[in-house]
């Protein structure tokens, strides 16, 4: 296999899309550094482990001895990306730009070579281009093609209000590509519109049109929907280890695999010999171990890796009780509240509904022992008792 196939079926693991994938062979061929572009709208401070799938790849672009630029969106922030949402996004001040530019900065580190990583602001240039250039940019593009983006189209059939310099968004994401002179750009599947309008402006610039490689949204926890913060089924990059391996064991076997894809930084065939361990009859949990201890040493060191495996076996697989339990006091108007809506007030479920799933399933226990099966179960005012809802949430709950 040549260098550049190599090269390739690393880069292609866990891509979605790759258009045009024979301009990257054909420019992976020349041998040459490519310039790697992924821009961020610095609108929100953390990072969670759906983001660094992105990250990944840069990571894998600088391994194979290209260059990555980070590129901040500190111009385009100002605007505030409309992506996926269905309504105008308020625009973020300078200083939270700057402030929230600076906490990804010192969190994509955790992944990239700072070494070989050039952070860029699309301020630099697009300050520069000015009023009257900005209206040649504009005058780029119709409002029927912006409006053949997804986004756009719903708001405007259901009579939801777009703001013109919305517009404007894709045509800058378009011009940072010319300004970088971008070999390659890289974006979430939903980025589509925006990636494939830098390779427009690039043509009209007489440049070579950047290959555009689209990485898939990662599920959340919960396998169903993509992870997110709102939807707290996501794993932040900041999280303590004890609770990065908790929420990681909890995933699906099924899911787990795809994490291996998107999350892992094993080999190929590595991830491949574990498939068929499990396929021989390995236990899934020893592998998804495996991996929960491999994210939590990048995000913080081998030690706290082990550290919480270790917390994990003493806390789940020995049935002991943490020793960091939060204690609640859970006020009660009558002599008694329902078990239900006791789990929802302390907050260890979102609804009642959920409490009494998690009842039905087995899920939540008195003490670190005794289950609760009886979803009417009245708890008597003045009692103080450990729950425990699923493998991880704990709390000593005080009725008064």
């Amino acid at each position: 296999m040549a260098d550049w196939e190599q090269a390739l079926a690393e880069l292609k693991r866990g891509c979605e899309e790759i258009l045009l994938e024979e301009e990257l062979i054909a420019k992976l061929k020349e041998g040459k550094p490519l310039k790697i572009k992924a821009g961020f709208d610095p609108t929100a401070p953390d990072l969670h482990l759906g983001h660094t799938v992105l990250i990944n790849k840069l990571r894998t672009f600088q391994q194979l001895g290209h260059e990555v630029i980070f590129l901040i969106g500190d111009f385009t922030g100002l605007i505030g990306d409309p992506t996926g949402k269905n309504v105008t996004r308020k625009p973020l001040s300078r200083e939270d730009v700057l402030a929230n530019a600076q906490t990804y900065k010192d969190q994509v580190f955790k992944i990239l070579d700072p070494a070989k990583t050039r952070v860029a602001f699309n301020s630099e240039w697009m300050e520069k281009l000015g009023a009257a250039g900005m209206i040649k940019l504009a005058a780029r593009q119709t409002v029927a093609r912006m409006l053949e983006r997804d986004d756009f189209k719903k708001r405007y059939a259901n009579n939801q209000s777009i703001a013109i310099h919305e517009f404007l968004y894709p045509l800058v994401q378009g011009w940072d590509s010319v300004a970088l002179e971008a070999d390659v750009e890289m974006g979430g599947t939903d980025q589509r519109f925006n990636l494939l309008m830098g390779r427009e402006l690039q043509k009209d610039e007489g440049q070579r049109p950047q290959t555009v490689m689209m990485v898939p949204l990662l599920e959340g926890l919960d396998g169903v929907q993509k992870m997110s913060k709102s939807l707290g089924n996501y794993v932040g990059i900041t999280d303590a280890p004890n609770e990065m391996f908790g929420k990681i064991m909890s995933i699906s076997d099924e899911l787990m695999w795809r994490y291996y894809d998107l999350l892992s930084f094993r080999p190929l065939d590595e991830v491949a010999a574990l498939k068929q361990q499990v396929a021989e009859g390995a236990n899934p949990r020893d592998i998804k171990i495996l991996l929960a201890k491999e994210i939590i040493a990048r995000f913080h060191d081998a030690a706290a890796a082990e550290a919480a495996h270790q917390d994990f076996i003493q806390r789940f697989s020995k049935n002991a009780l943490p020793d960091d339990i939060p204690e609640l006091t859970v006020r009660c108007e009558g002599a008694s509240m329902p078990i239900a809506n006791l789990l929802k007030e302390a907050g260890l479920v979102d609804s009642t509904s959920e409490a009494i799933r998690m009842i039905k399933q087995g899920a939540v226990k008195l003490n670190g022992e005794q289950k609760i099966d009886d979803t009417k179960l009245e708890i008597a005012k003045g009692s103080s008792e450990i729950y425990q809802v699923g493998k991880r949430k704990f709390a000593k709950i005080s009725l008064q």
